[in-house]
């Protein structure tokens, strides 16, 4: 398992490679979607670099110095799927944006599994990558469905979807770090995307960022109040 988890960071780092991706068309939602608000700043995606990087450098490490170790090995299976599934994901988000969504969605789900299964030693290599993979899945999963909500004209349109996604975003993941507690490199995640979204729509679209902005804050603040300090007691 750790092997195959090995060639699946590879192939999900390498996909770009093979198919490049620039962001969903625009044109492809019967009502087209340029510029959306609920969509963050370009430089944000440089974040993949890091969740590339970190991802390979955590399979290597499982598959040498912890290959034997017991507490690494629940984690992998969900890891797994959900690297396979992400190695599809650009091929499927190029050809539809709906099968695009129910995969990321998918990514997201089974990378919180594998995150709520790591243990507490070896964060550096181990909780750390994971955690930022999950939490900027976490963000771009609800501005896929942004996305998809005012392309279709469904109840909102982009404004409606846009706070309505962030705030969805931002009750997903404390409820993520108040469950899992000391999850920083979660948080950091989410607080790349929003506030990428808080800087892009800063002078479009103020109440966006505004909202984007203070739910960074409060995330910010929710690493704070999660930590094993705050909770010596409980833990």
């Amino acid at each position: 398992m750790s092997i195959l988890l090995l060639i699946a960071a590879l192939t999900f780092a390498g996909a770009p490679l093979l198919t490049p991706f620039n962001g969903f068309d625009p044109q492809a939602y019967p009502i087209p979607q340029y510029d959306p608000p609920v969509q963050p700043s370009g430089y944000a995606f440089a974040i993949w670099s890091v969740i590339y990087s970190w991802l390979i450098i955590s399979a290597l490490i499982g598959v040498t110095i912890r290959k034997d170790a017991a507490e690494w090995r629940a984690y992998r299976a969900p890891l797994l799927g959900s690297l396979v599934l992400g190695t599809l994901w650009l091929a499927v988000a190029s050809a539809s944006p709906i099968f695009a969504t129910i995969l990321i969605w998918a990514m997201l789900l089974l990378a919180l599994a594998a995150l709520e299964r790591t243990p507490v030693t070896d964060r550096m290599y181990l909780r750390a990558p994971i955690g930022l993979y999950a939490g900027w899945l976490t963000g771009a999963s609800w501005v896929s469905v942004g996305l998809l909500g005012a392309g279709y004209g469904l109840i909102f349109g982009q404004l409606g979807w846009a706070i309505f996604c962030i705030l969805a975003a931002l009750l997903m993941s404390i409820s993520v770090m108040v469950s899992l507690r000391n999850v920083p490199a979660y948080a950091a995640g989410v607080t790349w995307a929003l506030i990428a979204i808080a800087i892009k729509d800063a002078q479009s679209t103020p109440t966006v960022a505004l909202i984007a902005g203070l739910g960074a804050m409060i995330v910010g603040g929710a690493v704070l109040w999660t930590s094993p300090m705050v909770h010596t007691s409980d833990d």
